[in-house]
């Protein structure tokens, strides 16, 4: 009788599965893929809040007009705006960041404003709609 060739033998090892080592390079090899796209797509992130806040403010700027036209001399807030059905109640009024907007009426001038991401009101990053002149 001719012996068995160890194919047996061979064929449980190509069974054993992956090793914790094999399983730790994949999750760092993963992780550092998700950091660079972290690191690319973050700035492009806060600069759509910004944009968006912006077109958000331009949009409120004109239900207030809209409003103040039969209106005379008020200057109303947002959920004055929601009740009129002025603005609707699904629009957004807050900014990108849940903060809500100041809305200033002078005269026949309304500005709309937005503290931008510091959260706070009379910094550099604010959004103001109409910008000011810098003149």
């Amino acid at each position: 009788m001719h012996p068995q060739p160890r194919r047996h033998v061979r064929s449980r090892r190509s069974r054993r599965g992956v090793t914790l080592i094999e399983v730790l390079i994949v999750v760092a090899i993963l992780s550092l893929i998700a950091t660079g796209v972290a690191v690319a797509v973050l700035p492009v992130w806060g600069e759509t809040e910004i944009k968006l806040t912006r077109t958000d403010a331009l949009k409120l700027r004109q239900a207030v007009l809209q409003w103040r036209f039969t209106h005379q001399g008020d200057c109303p807030d947002t959920a004055t705006l929601v009740r009129d059905h002025i603005l609707d109640a699904a629009s957004h009024q807050v900014d990108a960041w849940k903060q809500p907007y100041k809305i200033e009426c002078e005269g026949a001038e309304v500005v709309v404003s937005s503290s931008g991401p510091d959260r706070r009101f009379g910094s550099e990053d604010d959004i103001v709609v109409p910008e000011p002149d810098r003149g």
